[in-house]
């Protein structure tokens, strides 16, 4: 399925803040920057399920972050500050010091996961 261009803004979350006692590189903090928000029928349109996998290309770079519904525009999508994030980000700062990070026009697509191959069977130990 061929990508389709939303508006991507980021932003801290409470969420993010509360986590950072325990630190970024914790689990907890990375599966908070690893992850956009969409909203439904977005999704819907563009085939990704909720909790799959999707990249996240901008004119600067890309990543791959999983995608949950929730209450953002049609046509918007959100993602906390993060490493993931700073992948899309360009180096222009307009005098901030920070680059922009609100109004992207990024392309969002489904990550194909690849088929799980079936289980090993094991033989039992030989009784001694």
């Amino acid at each position: 399925m061929a990508s389709k261009r939303y508006i991507m803004n980021a932003g801290r979350t409470t969420k993010q803040g509360q986590q950072i006692n325990i630190g970024k590189d914790s689990p907890e903090y990375q599966a908070i920057v690893g992850t956009i928000t969409m909203h439904a029928d977005d999704m819907r349109e563009a085939g990704i399920v909720s909790g799959g996998s999707v990249r996240v290309r901008s004119d600067n770079g890309e990543a791959v972050f999983q995608c949950r519904e929730g209450k953002v525009p049609q046509g918007m999508i959100f993602v906390p500050y993060g490493p993931p994030t700073c992948r899309l980000m360009g180096q222009t700062t307009d005098g901030t010091g920070m680059p922009t990070s609100k109004g992207w026009e990024v392309e969002v697509e489904p990550v194909s996961t690849p088929a799980t191959p079936p289980a090993a069977t094991e033989k039992p130990a030989p009784k001694l």
